[in-house]
């Protein structure tokens, strides 16, 4: 008896003609690179050293794109970008010891967004692994016990017949829901020993499928069918998974008004009648959500930012779908559901039956109203004018990046995306740095559009040597840096928590100055003007810096009324 998969397994002559006849001057990099490739990336992210060159020699005999970034935690959030708006696993390519250690910041904030990173290490030779020899330069005890905390996944490899199979399941491992970070490493000898392996052609990385239990689905689907006052909550998860299209539908079928995580931005239309939006650091929202008798909640672990800082306390039953089951309950008791959320949308649409309730718009108004009433009487009309400039110069369906600054607290509340996995921050980890490097990974990806960047001036030095990477590889990046002389969201914390501020105020460069050095047009820009020079500069070809000096405030947090 012959199966199917046995056909697909019979190599043809031709395949089995070039396996045995592999091209001359092929090493382990190579080996890498082909997988790489045969696996359907197209572009690699990394910065080189010394042990890792086998592989980035590889790079010019393969098709594979490199973007190399001048810092490796800068490369890590370039890959964390990519593999965002792509849904691809991104490749980033780095080195042993320091350089390998230098990127474990980018890979905390992939691991809490749910980014498919694929990071692959050199390492020292194979002699001195695990207790051998000792005394080579960046040789760690243990290398990969520094990511196994942070990644999803950690493959050593230790030969070169190793190599195809381990990358192809860190792969399979980072798109398999949750999305998320994983670690290769591989020895320096390994990669630098010439192979007489078979060219690798087409290895197979298909993510599984993580589908939510029927019983369960059924039982969620009568809770909600039956609810007097549903709610939902969408969570990173819906972006990732590519299913805003499907809440949508849930929520019109059940009239549920739909509240967006900070990491759910874009996941349901901003302006539509049921949207509450993303105030989730306001109280009447959270009240409003409290007061569900069956809460929805999507792709969301309801942690400290989703949660109004803990203060959320549901009433009603809740109903968890989680990808992610180390999150799956971990907040709050719930129908849970270990799943991917697409799927488990899919499931409630074909099961739930349609509610009606001419009340749920006026509901979802009159929440938004008590919201803008108590933002207006806070006197943030500078605030408020900066984020609008912003939306309006930024076309719809660009991609914007934000750093940890006071103007990315305003737009995790407030700023409409216009579409889903169009926003982004590094809100998940809460490192600074992220916004441009980031930005330059999305540019990359798509550079038919316009990338916007915003930083504080304190987050814009961690990845200032980035400006040469954007105008070498002249990426549409726009980097909107808000000048404030300081880490402006530390200062308002101390000087809340200890009536003056410590080791925050900075002395910092002519941004424009700096920027026009690296060959990047450069503009200081004010409050009135800055929709039209951001406009002007989101328009222009290649990389730009618009800098606005502004203090910027944060609203009162409303957790606390």
């Amino acid at each position: 008896m012959t199966h199917d998969h046995d056909l697909v397994l019979r190599p043809t002559q031709a395949q089995i003609s070039a396996a045995l006849n592999p091209p001359p001057g092929r090493n382990g990099g190579d080996l890498v690179v082909e997988t790489l490739a045969g696996l359907g990336a197209t572009t690699v992210f990394g910065l080189p050293g010394q042990h890792a060159l086998g592989m980035f020699d590889a790079l010019r005999r393969s098709s594979l794109r490199y973007i190399g970034l001048r810092v490796e935690n800068n490369a890590g959030f370039a890959a964390d970008a990519y593999g965002r708006v792509t849904g691809e696993a991104a490749p980033l390519l780095l080195s042993t010891g320091p350089g390998a250690l230098t990127s474990l910041a980018a890979l905390q904030e992939a691991a809490s967004a749910s980014a498919p990173v694929l990071a692959i290490s050199s390492q020292i030779p194979t002699a001195g692994l695990g207790g051998g020899r000792h005394g080579y330069l960046h040789e760690l005890p243990d290398q990969s016990a520094s990511f196994r905390g942070v990644v999803k996944s950690v493959h050593t490899v230790r030969s070169q017949s190793q190599i195809p199979s381990a990358i192809a399941e860190a792969w399979r491992s980072a798109l398999t829901a949750p999305h998320g970070p994983v670690w290769v490493e591989i020895p320096q000898d390994v990669l630098l020993a010439e192979t007489s392996l078979p060219v690798v052609t087409a290895p197979d990385a298909t993510p599984e499928e993580l589908v939510p239990r029927v019983e369960l689905t059924a039982v969620a689907a009568d809770l909600l069918s039956r609810a007097e006052r549903p709610a939902i909550i969408a969570g990173g998860g819906v972006v990732r998974s590519d299913a805003s299209g499907k809440l949508l539908q849930l929520a019109e079928a059940l009239q549920a008004p739909v509240v967006t995580t900070f990491g759910g931005k874009g996941a349901f239309p901003w302006e539509h009648p049921l949207s509450l939006q993303s105030w989730l650091e306001d109280r009447h929202t959270t009240d409003f959500l409290e007061d569900a008798d069956v809460l929805l909640v999507v792709g969301s672990g309801l942690g400290e930012l989703s949660s109004n800082y803990h203060t959320f306390k549901p009433r009603g039953r809740v109903i968890q779908i989680e990808a992610d089951l180390g999150k799956l309950e971990s907040n709050h008791p719930a129908l849970g559901i270990h799943a991917d959320a697409r799927l488990a949308l899919q499931a409630l649409l074909e099961t739930v039956e349609e509610r009606t309730d001419s009340a749920a718009p006026d509901r979802v108004r009159d929440v938004l109203s008590r919201v803008a009433a108590r933002i207006a009487s806070q006197e943030l009309t500078l605030e408020q004018d900066v984020l609008a400039s912003v939306r309006r110069a930024l076309p719809s369906g660009s991609p914007s990046f934000w750093d940890m600054t006071i103007l990315a607290y305003w737009a995790w509340s407030a700023f409409d995306p216009r579409g889903a996995n169009t926003m982004h921050s590094a809100q998940g980890a809460g490192g600074l740095g992220y916004g441009f490097p980031a930005a330059l990974g999305a540019a990359a990806a798509d550079p038919s559009r316009p990338v916007l960047a915003v930083s504080g001036d304190g987050g814009a030095l961690y990845s200032i040597a980035e400006l040469a990477t954007a105008r070498q590889y002249d990426l549409p990046v726009t980097w909107l840096i808000i000048d404030d002389g300081g880490y402006g969201i530390l200062r308002e914390y101390m000087t809340d928590a200890f009536g003056e501020p410590t080791a925050t105020e900075l002395t910092r460069p002519d941004y424009v100055a700096l920027a026009e050095s690296f060959g990047v047009p450069g503009v200081l820009t004010s409050a009135e003007t800055l929709e039209a020079d951001l406009s002007k500069a989101l328009a222009s070809p290649g990389p730009s810096v618009v800098v606005l000096p502004a203090v910027l405030r944060m609203f009162a947090p409303t957790h606390l009324d």
